[in-house]
């Protein structure tokens, strides 16, 4: 294990009254999942107008399987960090593992995404798991991601390069990335890290079947983010095939874009402006471009809040049908 504070199992941690401590916790775990669901309804609320002046130019049924895809794109991410925490100690189901996960992941509509990470943890914690298992999983999910990102940033090459004269450093870091990814480079900087924060290193190395399973699933991810940007695109005529593959690499340029621009809500800003760059090399027009960049963010607000609400709602089942 990778954690100070060992996991508690269901009983350990229902056991007995609660603590005026564990009260306060619980208290203000509510209150940052209340004020992580302000934020990002605000978010949808501001941006409502603009979104639906340009969702009623899209055919419904092109507007309903982009948010399919989103929705699906969602799901598949948290099955790759789902199984990162299992293989840091006792596997924890698809099922709670969305719901610390999907929940958590609201806060970054708050500035500064460091926020989701820290609610992951606290709501991992409230479920028995130790707050430093939940945060490696975090991290190594985090940078396979980037890697995956990179790899399929090469679809939107033609697209980056007639923007961006700089763009040549998406081809330096690839090696990095791939040599990232073995299993001891990977298991040395997690490690690293964890030391850094004064976190105990991880005790085995990463598997190559672990990384090949986390890795695939977010190069799906991508793909099906790339699928919903197209969806919307292709309406107005983004060259078929081509323009597919080109919105792939766009979504996977603009969402590591968005991560690293932590201090800005959900990366807002840098996830649109690489969306506009590579859609517009293809047959849309500026304008165009930037309202599906901002009909994108709506619906990966709306994707990101029936995730999250389905989760926790059956996760408070399931907790009653035990009980």
């Amino acid at each position: 294990m990778t954690t100070v504070e060992p996991d508690k199992t269901a009983a350990e941690v229902a056991k007995g009254p609660k603590s005026t401590r564990a009260k306060l916790l619980d208290a203000a775990r509510w209150l940052a999942i209340a004020v992580v669901v302000f934020f990002a309804a605000r978010s949808l609320i501001t941006s409502w107008d603009e979104f639906w002046v340009t969702m009623k130019g899209i055919p419904w049924l092109s507007s309903a399987l982009s948010l399919v895809a989103l929705v699906s794109s969602i799901a598949v991410g948290v099955y790759a960090w789902q199984i990162i925490v299992d293989e840091l100690g006792k596997p924890i189901g698809y099922a709670r593992g969305a719901q610390i996960n999907l929940v958590g992941s609201l806060g970054k509509y708050i500035p500064g995404s460091v926020w989701a990470y820290l609610l992951q943890m606290e709501l991992g914690r409230k479920a028995g798991l130790a707050r430093a298992r939940i945060f490696t999983a975090s991290l190594i999910h985090l940078g396979v991601g980037v890697v995956a990102a990179l790899v399929l940033s090469i679809l939107a090459m033609p697209a980056v390069f007639a923007n961006s004269p700089y763009a040549w450093w998406l081809l330096v870091l690839l090696p990095v990335g791939f040599t990232a990814l073995h299993p001891r480079v990977l298991t040395w900087g997690t490690s690293l890290v964890l030391r850094i924060l004064r976190r105990p290193p991880l005790d085995h190395r990463l598997s190559y079947k672990l990384i090949g399973k986390v890795f695939g699933a977010l190069v799906l991810v991508y793909a099906l983010q790339g699928l919903h940007l197209w969806l919307l695109a292709n309406s107005v005529g983004a060259p078929g095939f081509g323009g597919f593959v080109l919105c792939i690499g766009a979504m996977a340029i603009a969402m590591t874009s968005g991560t690293f621009a932590f201090i800005l809500p959900s990366g807002v800003g840098a996830r649109e402006f690489a969306m506009v760059a590579v859609l517009t090399a293809t047959a849309i027009s500026s304008p165009q471009a930037l309202a599906f960049a901002v009909a994108s963010r709506v619906m990966f607000t709306v994707a990101d809040l029936i995730t999250a609400g389905g989760a926790a709602l059956t996760a408070r089942l399931q907790a009653r049908r035990t009980a």
